[in-house]
């Protein structure tokens, strides 16, 4: 990683990618994830990343978290006293200890900012509370749904004050409706705190609803296909997108659709 350059004292950029590739090597193959991807992300900004499967959308953000290093090109942070930022991940599958219960998983993250036992407990408490879960403190994952258990994840994520949150398809697993009212749910804690997301999703116009711009990447190696502000006031409702988001929608399904049709392998030919 190098040093942030004069970029990040001219304005409010927390990240940046510059040119950022990614290979897998082994004795079989040598699969290029991302190809050339650069983009930067401002403070508090809520940023969705669509693409096809397989387009590197997750290892995007595992290189951003410091858990697997970039092949080729410039991953630039905000400067920190030196320091790495602080990330936090919510995945798909929740990452819940299923030997802690609620609220031990939920003040995980609050041990490695030295709080004492009972200042975590009191500040996880509170948390859980506001998500739904305060009768639920002392119950294990395996007991919940999964719109519960993600809420505990949410929480975790959220009580460990990041200053980057990246989601990797955290409702990619629920419902249609519990997807739903787990988006407002998000959107209502983001609001509080205003945490730099990015945030990894197939669904559309989740993205529409949730982000302030949506980077729109190709199909492997992903590469940045478009930019697209999102220029919906906040607080976000449903209904304010539904007929306003349509021409957003069909433009990023464009974008997508020969990407998608070229990684299934098939081409469609439509007739009149």
């Amino acid at each position: 990683m190098q040093k942030p350059t004069n970029e990040f004292k001219r304005n409010n950029t927390v990240f940046s990618c510059s040119n950022l590739s990614k290979y897998f090597e082994s004795k079989e193959t040598n699969l290029q994830a991302l190809g050339g991807l650069s983009f930067s992300v401002s403070q508090g900004e809520f940023v969705c990343v669509v693409g096809p499967s397989g387009c590197g959308k997750s290892t995007l953000l595992r290189i951003i978290a410091g858990l697997i290093p970039q092949t080729t090109g410039d991953l630039f942070f905000k400067p920190q006293d030196n320091a790495r930022p602080r990330t936090a991940m919510v995945f798909q599958n929740q990452g819940l200890f299923p030997w802690m219960t609620v609220l031990e998983n939920a003040s995980l993250g609050l041990e490695t900012q030295g709080l004492s036992k009972s200042r975590r407990k009191s500040l996880a408490t509170a948390f859980l509370e506001k998500v739904g879960l305060s009768s639920f403190l002392n119950e294990y994952p395996h007991t919940l749904s999964g719109g519960m258990r993600q809420r505990v994840a949410i929480s975790r994520a959220f009580l460990a004050d990041p200053e980057i949150l990246l989601m990797d398809e955290p409702f990619g697993m629920l419902d249609a409706q519990t997807r739903i009212v787990m988006q407002e749910e998000l959107l209502t804690l983001w609001q509080e705190r205003q945490h730099t997301v990015l945030y990894v999703t197939h669904d559309i116009e989740e993205a529409i609803f949730l982000g302030d711009r949506i980077l729109v990447m190709s199909g492997r190696p992903g590469r940045l296909l478009e930019d697209i502000p999102v220029d919906f006031t906040r607080p976000r409702l449903r209904q304010d997108i539904v007929g306003r988001g349509t021409d957003i929608r069909l433009h990023i399904w464009e974008l997508l659709h020969d990407e998608v049709v070229r990684d299934l392998g098939y081409s469609i030919e439509y007739k009149d």
